[in-house]
Parts: structure tokens; C-alpha cells; sequence
């Protein structure tokens, strides 16, 4: 005759199987979040500027008549710069992805520029801003660079992304320059 050893099988402890579901919930739900953050940059590059406008604008983000959408970071007290001035700006340019592709921290700090000759985008946003305010720009490619874009730098008929705060305003006066002639800077 054999002899069967006999096993004890304990019960699951009361209370276990809903703590276990609840566990592997969570981990599933971790994973999609991470799958998400993992591909929300690439889904944001896949839409045209149009529709991330669309879906960008409300809430806390405005748009002006020209299509230049903005949100406040931290709003100054300062005077609002003209068109004639020139601005003492801290900024980082970047692709939707999240790519940087320009910043006054590459070229040594806070830069000066002139409004005028500017891309339309920084013209107009620049000149909603105290002296001390932070903003974040979203421009298209007609407020930006365009259909052309910047060879090495930016694609062709992309939205650009720019968080801006301004250090100062200078006019051209106290620069001894007068009125700066169209065409004259960067960006």
C-alpha cells in the first residue's frame, strides 16, 4: 500500500484576494501612465500646429486676434515695453517634443533685443509683458520661422514653444540708438 503524505493547505487569509487585485490594478495603471508620459510628446508632434492650437487655447492659456496664444508664469509690475524699445529677456526656445533649440543660458545670460525685426510672435508677446513678468509663448509657424523653419535647428512649419521673462526694458534712447531701422536684430 502507498502512503500519501499529507499537505496542509492553509486558506487564503481573509481580505488577501481583494488586496492582490487592488496590487495588480495598480501596476497596471502604473504602466499606462508611464506609456502615456512615454508617448504624449511624439502624439503632440504628430498634430498640426492648427489642431495643438485648438486643443492648447482655454483655461488659463489665451489667444490674441493673431493666433499667438499665451500663458502667464508669473506676472511683473514693471512698464510694458514698445515696439522701439529693447528688452533685456531671459528665454528658451523649444520644439513641441521638448527639444531646446535656443536659450539666453547658451549665450552667456539674459540677452538684449530689439523688438523691432523680431519673428511677429515675439513682437507682439513681448509687448504684453511688465518688466518682471514670465511668460509662455506657443506661435505658430506664421508668428515663427515659418514654412522654412531654421535648417539644423527647426523644422519647417513648426510650432515653437517659448517661455520668456523680462529683465528690463531699454529704450533705444538710453542707448543712444533712436529708432532701431526694420529688419534690424535677431530671431
Amino acid at each position: 500500500m502507498s502512503e500519501v503524505t499529507a499537505v496542509p493547505l492553509r486558506p487564503i487569509a481573509k481580505g488577501s484576494l481583494p488586496k492582490l487585485w487592488v496590487g495588480i490594478a495598480a501596476v497596471a495603471l502604473l504602466g499606462v501612465g508611464a506609456a502615456y508620459i512615454g508617448t504624449e510628446k511624439q502624439v503632440a508632434m504628430a498634430k498640426t500646429p492648427a489642431e495643438f492650437l485648438a486643443d492648447n487655447k482655454g483655461g488659463d492659456v489665451v489667444e490674441t486676434p493673431s493666433g499667438l496664444q499665451y500663458r502667464i508664469l508669473d506676472e511683473g509690475d514693471g512698464p510694458k515695453p514698445t515696439a522701439n524699445d529693447l528688452v533685456l529677456v531671459d528665454y528658451e526656445g523649444r520644439l513641441l517634443n521638448g527639444e531646446v533649440f535656443d536659450s539666453s543660458a547658451r549665450h552667456g545670460g539674459p540677452a538684449p533685443m530689439p523688438l523691432q525685426g523680431m519673428i511677429s510672435g515675439w513682437t507682439e508677446g513681448l509687448q504684453l509683458m511688465n518688466s518682471g513678468s514670465k511668460y509662455r509663448f506657443w506661435m505658430k509657424p506664421d508668428l515663427a520661422f515659418g514654412e522654412r523653419g531654421v535648417p539644423g535647428k527647426i523644422p519647417p512649419g513648426a510650432l515653437v514653444v517659448f517661455d520668456v521673462t523680462v529683465k528690463a526694458i531699454i529704450p533705444p534712447q538710453a542707448m543712444g540708438m533712436g529708432a532701431m531701422p526694420p529688419g534690424h536684430g535677431g530671431m
